[in-house]
This record gives C-alpha cells, structure tokens and sequence, in this order.
C-alpha cells in the first residue's frame, strides 16, 4: 500500500510517501516540498500548491492520501492558508478517488513516538528511524508528511478484537488502540451509552 502525506500549508506543503508492506514494515519512497511565493496573490499561489499536489498523485499513484487535521491556531491567516491547502489536498484526492484521511498532529506524534505530547525533533529522528533514513528529512514541512503517511499506516484498523490482528501492532500501536478505546468508553459514558 502506498501512502501519500500531506503537512497543509500555503508557503511550504509538506508531501511525503512511504509503502506499507506485509507486517506493516514501511518502506521510504519520497519526500518533497511544494511551495508558493508568498509575494504572489493568493489565487496563484492556490493554484501552484493545487498543481504541485496534483502532480505527485499522479507521480505516485497512492492508495491512500493522509493529511493532517487542521485545527485552530492564533495566527488566524496562518490556519486559513493551511485550511485552504488541506481543502486542495483532498480535492486532489477525490477527484482521483483516492481516500482520504484526516490525522491530528498529536494522532501523528503518538503513532510515531508512543508520545502524543513529543517534541518534533523527537518525531524527526523517529521518522528518520522506522524509514532508515540516513539524515533528518528537511524542511520540517516535509518530516511532517512523512509522519502523517507513517501514521496512517501504522494506525489500527478499526476496533482490535482478539489477539491474532494485536499480535502484530508495535508497542506505539497497542497504546493508541488502547488509547482509542478508552476514548470511545469515556465519549460513550458522557452519552449514557
């Protein structure tokens, strides 16, 4: 399965693409910036960012495009611009009907690092890690697509059930599902399920 990630945003859109295979063993492929000119206007650079995401799609034809959830900053034209960059991002996506799906950062962070609260340099060497890597991806933008795409492959598939599917999880992936069910009871009990 190929991964697509995508780290939104209007200058530097992060793009980052592993395989997940047998065992979920993840397999670097590529890594890659898009960027605008913050001197231009915003429909341009829009369209440069549509155009740069649409060209790796079809570079690499991915399985699935993960991109990370955007959620409210206090630089308000900074959480636009990323907004508008996810918007393209899963645009791009459907209009290849390729799936799309959303991961909060602290989603990515804790799929990575067991740490839903690590520092990004600790997410940095640990993508560097899992993908063997021989340096740090740069720019940040660019260690964070490849986290979102190593985070969605590692994520557990629905609710674990039995130890057979379990067996195979890494120890980040036992405490996210088990973070994840803990969740669901505590969302359930506020509801009086």
């Amino acid at each position: 399965m190929i991964i697509l990630g995508v780290d939104p945003g209007l200058t530097r859109c992060g793009v980052g693409v592993v395989e997940a295979g047998a065992f979920r063993r993840l397999s670097f492929i590529h890594v890659d910036v898009v960027r605008s000119d913050p001197h231009e206007s915003q429909d341009l650079r829009l369209l440069r960012i549509y155009n740069g995401l649409c060209a790796k799609l079809d570079e690499f034809s991915p399985d699935a495009v993960s991109i990370e959830r955007v959620f409210a900053q206090s630089n308000r034209n900074t959480v636009l611009g990323t907004a508008q960059a996810a918007g393209l991002a899963m645009l791009a996506a459907a209009q290849r009907t390729i799936p799309v799906a959303l991961h909060t950062p602290t989603e990515a962070k804790l799929a990575i690092t067991g740490n839903g609260q690590a520092e990004k340099i600790q997410v940095e060497r640990m993508v560097t890690r899992i993908l063997n890597l021989n340096t740090l991806p740069k720019p940040a933008d660019a260690a964070d697509a490849l986290a979102l795409a190593i985070c969605h492959a590692l994520r557990p598939s629905g609710a674990l059930q039995g130890g057979e599917r379990e067996q195979h999880l890494t120890p980040a992936q036992r405490q996210w599902a088990e973070a994840t069910r803990k969740a669901s009871h505590v969302r359930g009990v506020r509801r009086g399920m």
